[in-house]
């Protein structure tokens, strides 16, 4: 499975987004400016920056208002972002699933370029996207779209979907899996609730019939 390292694609991003205007949250949950952090919040900016080597972005941004839960998704992240049993391409389709299953617009804006750059096919986000099935998947990534999909859409997966699975990632791939949708749902739904934006250069998510 091919990995894409922290360093060659997610700083340049973030850095560059940076020079870009990082998405501000709207009026829920508004970014706390570094200098009214109490010292809670400083300490766990501190501890993002050393980990993650980027000030606290993002989701992490109206999660600062608990800067205790910040710091535990931070930490449960940098595995399941980085060092996952999946490796880093397929869990970026897993992520795109998450992502486009909560219509979240910035996750998708933030992991879309990243997927492409780490070898999932254009035509495969593209069909993620619109709601539809990709053709062409990989057999791995067949299977990780089917467990994702399962998972979200019936709050379950089927034995079928899980023996595939279990036959190729084993036990802990499925838990690392599993994982990856619930870490991505948590900040997805951090970031509905607090209507957090995308930068203006950014296309929202067709929304779909609910």
């Amino acid at each position: 499975m091919k990995r894409i390292t922290l360093a060659s694609t997610f700083i340049p991003f973030i850095l560059a987004m940076t020079i870009n205007t990082l998405a501000q949250a709207a009026e829920r949950l508004p970014t706390i400016p570094p200098s009214q952090y109490t010292e809670e919040q400083k300490k766990a900016a501190e501890e993002f920056l050393a980990t993650r080597k980027v000030p606290v972005f993002g989701p992490f941004e109206p999660l600062m208002y608990s800067p205790q839960v910040m710091t535990q998704a931070r930490a449960m992240g940098d595995y399941l972002r980085y060092q996952s049993a999946l490796g880093t391409t397929l869990s970026e389709l897993v992520i795109l699933i998450t992502a486009r299953e909560w219509s979240q617009d910035y996750e998708w804006y933030v992991h879309h370029p990243i997927a492409l750059k780490a070898g999932i096919k254009a035509e495969v986000t593209a069909a993620i996207a619109d709601g539809r099935r990709p053709v062409g998947m990989t057999e791995d990534e067949e299977i990780v779209y089917d467990f994702s999909t399962e998972l979200h859409k019936n709050k379950r997966v089927s034995d079928r979907t899980y023996a595939r699975a279990e036959k190729r990632f084993g036990n802990k791939g499925i838990v690392d899996m599993t994982g990856i949708n619930a870490y991505y749902t948590l900040l997805a739904m951090q970031m509905n609730v607090a209507q957090y934006q995308m930068p203006r250069d950014g296309k929202k998510l067709v929304r779909f019939p609910e």
